[in-house]
C-alpha cells in the first residue's frame, strides 16, 4: 500500500511538473507580448511628438508672415493600446491553478504513504515549500494582481521540484525520534510559509531592479526590457516587495522561536550554535536588516533590493549546501 501511494505520488509529481512548464511557457508568451505593445506605444508617442513639431513649425512660419506649404500631411496617429488582460496570461495563471492541484495531491499522497505529515527530509521539505510557494501566489492575486511574476514562480518551482526529485529523493523512512513531535508541524509550518512570502519578494526584488534600470534608461536603449513598460513602476515594486518581505519575516521569526523551543525539548537547550541554528539567525538578521533600511530613507531604492536579493539567496544556501554538506544536529536531509 505504501509503494502504490508512493507511486501515485510520484506520477502526480511529474504532472505537476509538466502542466507548470506549460504554464511557464504561457506566461513567457505573455511577457512577449507586453513587449510587442511597449514597443507600439513608444511608436505611437514618437509620432505624436513628430505631430507636434511639425504643427509648431507650421505655426511659427505663419507667424512670421511667411507662408507655410505643407508638400506632405502627417498621417492620424495611433493611440497606444490600452492595458488588456491576455490571454496567454489566463491560460498560464489557469495551468498554475491545476498544477498546484496536482501538486498538492502528490504531497497528500505523499503524507499519506508515510502517516505522518510530508516534511521530514529533504526532498519532502522541497515538495512542500514549493507547494506552499505556488498556494501564496495564488491567493495573493485576492489583493493585489502578481500573475507578471508567474514565468518566476513556475520557473523556480518546476526547477526545485526537478533538482530535488533527482537528487534528494528518498524512500518513506520512520522517522528519528527528535523529530517525532507536534513541533514538528509547528516549525516547518511558519518556516514554508514564510519561505513562499521571501520568494515573491526576492521576484519583486528582481523586477525592480531591472525597471531601475528601463527606467533610466533612453527611450532607444530599452531593448529586452521593454515589457516593463507594461508593469508597476520600481518604486511600486519595491512597496509590494517590501510588504511580502514582512509577512515573510513574521513567519521567519516564528520558526526560530518555535525551533527554540523544539530544541529544550529534544536536547534540553533552547540554543547551541549548532550550524543550522546560526544559519536560520543569519537569515533573520539579513531581513531585519533589510526591512531596516527599507524604512530609513537613504537606503530605499537598488541598495534595498539587493539586501532582499542576498537574504534571500541566504535562504537557498541554508536549505542546499546546509543541509547537504554541513553536520549537525539538524542533519536531517536523509541522504
Amino acid at each position: 500500500m505504501v509503494s502504490e501511494l508512493e507511486t501515485y505520488s510520484t506520477i502526480a509529481l511529474y504532472s505537476a511538473m509538466i502542466v507548470y512548464s506549460i504554464a511557464f511557457v504561457f506566461y513567457a508568451v505573455d511577457l512577449a507580448n507586453r513587449s510587442g505593445d511597449a514597443a507600439v506605444a513608444g511608436a505611437a508617442r514618437a509620432g505624436s511628438a513628430r505631430a507636434d513639431e511639425t504643427r509648431l513649425a507650421a505655426g511659427a512660419s505663419g507667424a512670421s508672415g511667411g507662408v507655410a506649404t505643407l508638400t506632405r500631411t502627417t498621417a492620424p496617429v495611433q493611440q497606444a493600446p490600452q492595458p488588456k488582460r491576455s490571454r496567454s496570461l489566463r491560460i498560464g495563471f489557469s495551468l498554475t491553478v491545476l498544477g498546484f492541484a496536482i501538486h498538492l495531491a502528490a504531497t497528500i499522497l505523499r503524507g499519506i504513504g508515510a502517516g505522518r505529515v510530508p516534511w521530514a527530509n529533504m526532498y519532502e521539505f522541497a515538495l512542500t515549500a514549493t507547494c506552499a510557494i505556488v498556494l501564496i501566489f495564488l491567493v495573493v492575486q485576492f489583493f493585489v494582481d502578481l500573475r507578471f511574476l508567474g514565468t518566476l514562480v513556475t520557473g523556480m518551482t518546476v526547477l526545485f521540484l526537478g533538482i530535488s526529485k533527482v537528487n534528494f529523493y528518498v524512500e518513506i523512512v520512520p522517522l528519528q525520534p527528535a523529530l517525532d513531535s507536534y513541533w514538528l508541524v509547528i516549525h516547518i509550518l511558519v518556516a514554508v510559509l514564510a519561505v513562499g512570502f521571501l520568494t515573491l519578494s526576492f521576484g519583486l526584488s528582481i523586477l525592480q531592479l531591472l525597471q531601475t534600470k528601463r527606467e533610466a534608461a533612453a527611450e532607444g536603449e530599452q531593448g529586452a526590457l521593454r515589457f516593463l513598460a507594461t508593469l508597476p513602476s520600481a518604486v511600486r515594486l519595491e512597496d509590494i516587495a517590501y510588504r511580502l518581505a514582512i509577512i515573510g519575516f513574521v513567519f521567519w521569526t516564528f520558526t526560530l522561536i518555535a525551533g527554540s523551543i523544539w530544541a529544550e525539548a529534544a536536547w534540553s537547550r533552547y540554543w547551541g550554535w549548532d550550524v543550522k541554528e546560526v544559519w536560520t539567525f543569519v537569515i533573520w538578521v539579513l531581513y531585519a536588516g533589510f526591512i531596516h533600511a527599507r524604512a530609513t530613507r537613504g537606503w530605499r531604492g537598488t541598495r534595498s533590493a539587493w539586501l532582499n536579493v542576498i537574504a534571500y539567496a541566504a535562504v537557498i544556501f541554508n536549505f542546499t549546501i546546509v543541509n547537504v554538506f554541513f553536520k549537525g544536529l539538524h542533519a536531517y536531509s536523509g541522504l
